[in-house]
């Protein structure tokens, strides 16, 4: 995870760093399956990151920086952590259907407040996306309230905060 981190340019949340260390490089999880990280797939997480943040200066700029894809569901569609927030929120970026004229905020929602929320529903098959969830109980995501800013925000990755940028604290090492 050190490498993945040193390139990204921040830390990851804890429990995603021991998800991807301890438990496998993606290739497990909701809807199929989480991307690796670094390699082993078309699309991994720095892959499609990097892709993104390589249109930070284009005026069709949609991905905010610190928030990392870790699913993607197919048709644009992406679950992505935010890890510059202390609870690691997992975002829903859903663009099918934003109108020429419409802001890239509008593509972005909130599914869970935290990482744990997002795993915990997609293991007791009661997630929006689960095939089995009663859709008169679930919980289905919400606009991101700071999507805008965080677009509008585009500072070169450096410039993160310190305390963002060092790699992730108490990881266990592989055996």
């Amino acid at each position: 995870m050190e490498i993945a981190e040193a390139e990204l340019g921040f830390s990851l949340p804890p429990l995603l760093a021991r998800l991807y260390s301890d438990i496998g490089d993606g290739l497990f999880g909701p809807g199929g399956t989480l991307l690796p990280m670094v390699d082993g797939a078309d699309e991994t997480v720095l892959g499609e990151y990097n892709a993104f943040m390589g249109k930070r200066d284009g005026a069709e700029f949609y991905w905010p920086a610190g928030v990392i894809p870790v699913l993607a569901w197919g048709s644009g569609m992406y679950a992505a952590v935010d890890c510059l927030s202390d609870k690691a929120p997992v975002r829903l970026f859903e663009p099918n259907g934003i109108s020429a004229t419409a802001s890239w905020a509008n593509a972005w929602y909130t599914d869970t407040d935290n990482l744990d929320a997002w795993l915990e529903s997609w293991m007791r098959d009661d997630a929006w996306f689960s095939e089995n969830a009663d859709p008169d109980r679930v919980h289905e995501p919400s606009s991101w309230a700071e999507a805008a800013s965080r677009l509008a925000d585009r500072k070169p990755l450096r410039d993160l905060t310190p305390e963002k940028r060092k790699p992730s604290p108490g990881k266990r090492k592989k055996k």
